[in-house]
């Protein structure tokens, strides 16, 4: 015989979840996302899509020849880009020993894993394309690759060269005609890039003592990866103009409290038969929208990517 499991319904469960509680775990959750750190944030959505507009075609000005001359004409376009609310959802098991605390012993507990959980599916998502919705856009490092703007790590004097230089990924996104933002790399190249000076001996690369000072890399915002999620085979730092990468929250957490279900791995063992072990389930949902433009520029014309990637080299992934 097969136990159904039963679920407090949502009525119950948000009276054990206060609602400024569900609203610091949004605002927490893009400081837990390298991609929502870096990327704009719009405002929140109110229904499940928004369409923003981007250039397609620019304009044209001509000079006149002679008091006579006929002025031209041009035309711009326009194409839309939709962002469209995808859910994200992470289920938190608990001990009812736990649960059964004060809401705030049981929230100091769990929520530091919700926000984290959260995160870690977004920068998976939109950096590398792990479990992406179909909806957003390709991955950033997916695209990069298939655009062939990438560099691969040696091909310059030193790292330095690789990303900064002539031939490096910051110039494949400035041949595109857009201007580099920020990176986001592998926390393994911290030690490279803290000795990186300029021909005048000064540090390109200032670390991040305080938060008033955050990591810099000339100039720009760096972020490493603490979370595991960077794919080192196939990059190992992202350069971009995170201003053409936008999301917006379509501002909704759920919950359900799970009290007998079984939690299953992704390979379909049990991990938790929660009636068994004494244990309940918190699961979560939120809802947000991903997009990146690349927009027609003058200088990279409508083909351009606005991100590039410092890859590893060839023999090391082969190995």
């Amino acid at each position: 015989m097969t136990l159904d499991a039963k679920i407090i319904t949502r009525t119950n469960a948000e009276a054990l979840i206060p609602v400024e509680t569900s609203n610091e775990i949004i605002k927490e959750v893009p400081k837990a996302s390298a991609a929502l750190q870096l990327f704009k944030q719009l405002p929140n959505m109110s229904a499940k899509q928004k369409t923003l507009p981007i250039a397609s075609t620019l304009p044209t000005a001509y000079f006149l020849n002679g008091d006579t001359d006929m002025k031209k004409t041009t035309n711009a376009e326009w194409d839309k880009l939709t962002l469209t609310a995808e859910e994200i959802a992470v289920i938190v098991p608990i001990p009812e020993a736990v649960f059964e605390d004060s809401q705030y012993s049981m929230w100091d507990e769990i929520k530091p894993q919700i926000v984290e959980a959260f995160g870690v599916a977004i920068d998976d998502a939109v950096f590398f394309g792990v479990n992406k919705p179909a909806s957003y856009p390709d991955a950033i490092v997916t695209a990069a690759i298939s655009k062939k703007n990438t560099v691969e790590v040696g091909t310059n004097e030193d790292i330095a060269g690789d990303i900064i230089g002539e031939n490096g990924v910051m110039s494949k996104v400035e041949a595109a005609g857009y201007k580099v933002t920020g990176f986001y790399a592998d926390s393994t190249l911290e030690a490279k890039f803290r000795n990186l000076r300029d021909k005048n001996n000064q540090l390109l690369y200032t670390p991040g003592l305080t938060s008033e000072m955050p990591v810099s890399l000339v100039g720009r915002p760096m972020m490493y990866d603490e979370t595991g999620i960077f794919d080192t085979t196939k990059a190992l730092l992202i350069a971009g103009d995170f201003t053409k990468a936008v999301y917006s929250i379509r501002q909704d957490i759920t919950y359900k409290v799970l009290d007998q279900a079984v939690i299953q791995n992704t390979d379909g063992t049990i991990a938790y038969n929660l009636a068994q072990q004494d244990m309940v389930a918190l699961r979560c949902v939120m809802r947000l929208g991903v997009q990146i433009a690349s927009p027609v520029t003058r200088k990279g014309g409508s083909t351009g990517y606005p991100f590039a990637i410092l890859t590893p080299q060839a023999d090391s992934v082969e190995s």
